[in-house]
């Protein structure tokens, strides 16, 4: 079957790119995952899971637990909470359309995407001023030198290309077999059991 999409840009780094977990992946916080990789040098690797809702926590609970007040009549958007990765889970980040950025602050992951972790695209968001799309998450996925790489060798990860439509669009069950389906791979032709040639 061909992978269209198990490309790194001209550089050999991912950023920009979606990691797709395999099925034999075994860590189950990634199990079944999507991760888009927002910063890939030769030392780190750091991406945010698109996928994994974190069940009990509102959005706007959040706000108001970080005091982030939002005016009178202005509707807070229901952003689902999402488990980011397991490194600094109490840190939260914020992916979001490129309509909205801050200078020094907001980090472009691919064209249309941003990626902002401040307190001001919060307090954007509470008010209404934020961005049009925006996932917002508690943690990340990191990797030190080599590990992503080794991970890849050990076919734990597919690489993808995302869109707006695939990170904002909503239905978190569908996303990894959505990443899937645009690389035209059909998740019930691939083998739990991984093989070496």
């Amino acid at each position: 079957m061909a992978r269209k999409s198990q490309r790194r840009s001209d550089d050999g780094f991912l950023n920009g790119r979606l990691l797709i977990a395999m099925p034999t992946m075994t860590d189950p916080r990634f199990e079944k995952t999507v991760v888009l990789i927002c910063h890939h040098t030769p030392e780190t690797a750091m991406g945010i899971v698109l996928n994994k809702p974190m069940g009990g926590v509102s959005f706007e609970t959040l706000l108001k637990q970080l005091k982030v007040e939002t005016p009178e009549g202005i509707h807070v958007p229901d952003l689902p909470v999402h488990f980011g990765g397991p490194v600094q889970p109490s840190r939260g980040f914020v992916l979001h359309s490129d309509d909205y950025r801050i200078e020094n602050a907001t980090l472009s992951v691919t064209e249309g995407i941003a990626l902002t972790a401040t307190m001001d695209v919060l307090k954007a968001l509470g008010t209404g001023d934020g961005p049009q799309q925006a996932l917002f998450a508690l943690g990340y996925a990191g990797w030190g030198a080599g590990q992503l790489e080794s991970e890849l060798q050990a076919n734990a990860w597919l690489i993808g290309e995302p869109d707006p439509s695939l990170v904002f669009g909503g239905d978190l069950d569908r996303i990894w077999t959505a990443a899937l389906a645009r690389i035209g791979v059909d998740p019930g032709m691939m083998s739990e059991d991984s093989g070496r040639a």
